[in-house]
């Protein structure tokens, strides 16, 4: 997919640039043409020679480097590639991007392009956390600038948390989503699925039974056909895609935010087990079985997400797809649910468990529709997955 493709690789200052070595490496395996831009501060982390070895290809450093203007001035340098990446991305350079300023090669790069730009954020996760830097990547996200992670864990500071860049491989599969020439090239799509944990206290929760496998395989199909997906997920078992942006949750009002918070997409596919009640009396320390009776837990009713997407006035998706997993009365359930909820399509499920479906690796599907219902044979989730993007790339390409 990378085979001829160009990439320009702007590597920040950060102890995440040794990374860049590797991302260099696993372009250069899939064929890909990698022409590398040193910032001052990445040098300090890799060397110049180390990153031209790998990239097989002349480095660049400085902005007023009077030979590489007269062979490659940095105006063409910025618009020669097929996509432009910037990894580790400083919380430095972000501000620089979204400012606008152009007061280095790096800077004036990104302000010269008309390439599209993926970004792949590293810094501490406090400076992630502040609203300078959220600011910064609400900005960027608006100009049309990509993003993949950070990712949660433990960071070279000693802190942990959000920050830490994204892995090679998932540049990688983020790069090739960016560059895919599929039918939904250019279409954002948003994607929920797991389940949601709503606490009786803070050890105890219910919940739907949910892997998130069905989910998962969505995202990925939308974003192999060129989508941009925003995939918003609960505590699922299975680990999200890669090449998506990811937005984890735990609890359905928690969801509902994230799915508001989302700039307009094309289409939306709710695939999350979204628990319809939630615990209005939680307790804030575990509930002790004391002998003294059983406890009075109080429930009220969650917000219901696919309703309210499917019934907003203004920056509703034209088509948004519903998921009915149902044990009885499949097909009636999940029509009725349709019309009640206001969506265009429900995706109907037996999960009764005769079927194996629930926490299975295959699904048996009935697309419903305005126009009538459509039996799908049973297949694995990854193959619904697939059949369900191309419906969508159908519908909104």
């Amino acid at each position: 997919m990378l085979a001829d493709k160009h990439i320009l690789l702007i590597i920040g200052g950060g102890i995440a640039a040794f990374k860049s070595l590797d991302l260099i490496r696993r372009l250069r395996e899939r064929s890909a043409k990698v022409t590398p831009v040193l910032t001052k501060a990445g040098s300090q982390f890799v060397t110049p020679l180390s990153v031209s070895a790998l990239a097989g290809e002349k480095i660049y450093q400085d902005l007023f480097d009077l030979t590489a203007e007269a062979e490659m001035g940095h105006i063409e340098l910025s618009r020669a590639a097929d996509l432009i990446v910037v990894a580790p991305g400083t919380a430095d350079l972000m501000a620089k991007m979204a400012g606008g300023f152009a007061n280095d090669l790096a800077s004036t790069l990104l302000l010269a392009t008309d390439t599209r730009v993926l970004v792949a954020p590293s810094m501490n996760v406090r400076m992630w956390d502040h609203p300078a830097t959220q600011r910064n990547l609400a900005t960027l996200k608006g100009d049309g600038v990509l993003t993949v992670g950070p990712n949660e864990g433990d960071m070279a500071c000693g802190e942990y948390g959000y920050g830490r860049m994204a892995e090679p491989l998932e540049i990688v599969a983020a790069i090739e989503t960016a560059l895919s020439d599929g039918p939904l090239k250019g279409k954002h799509v948003l994607v929920t699925s797991g389940p949601t944990h709503e606490p009786i206290d803070p050890v105890r929760y219910i919940a739907n039974r949910s892997s998130g496998a069905q989910g998962t395989a969505i995202a990925r199909a939308l974003a192999a056909l060129g989508a941009d997906v925003t995939f918003v997920t609960g505590p699922a078992d299975v680990p999200p895609p890669q090449g998506v942006r990811v937005v984890k949750v735990q609890t359905a009002a928690e969801m509902l935010a994230a799915v508001t918070d989302v700039p307009h997409a094309e289409a939306a596919v709710f695939a999350a087990a979204v628990a319809d009640w939630r615990v209005s009396n939680a307790g804030p320390s575990k509930i002790k079985k004391d002998g003294n009776g059983l406890p009075t837990l109080e429930f009220a009713e969650n917000p219901d997400i696919l309703a309210t997407v499917s019934k907003l006035t203004k920056n509703r998706p034209s088509l948004v797809v519903g998921f009915a997993a149902e044990t009885d009365d499949v097909i009636a359930n999940a029509t009725a649910k349709r019309l009640r909820k206001g969506c265009d399509w429900i995706v109907a499920n037996d999960v009764s468990p005769a079927t194996g479906i629930m926490g299975g690796a295959e699904n048996d599907v009935t697309l419903i529709t305005a126009d009538g219902s459509e039996d799908w044979p049973r297949m694995g989730k990854d193959d619904v997955a697939k059949r369900l993007a191309a419906k969508i790339a159908e519908a909104i390409a």
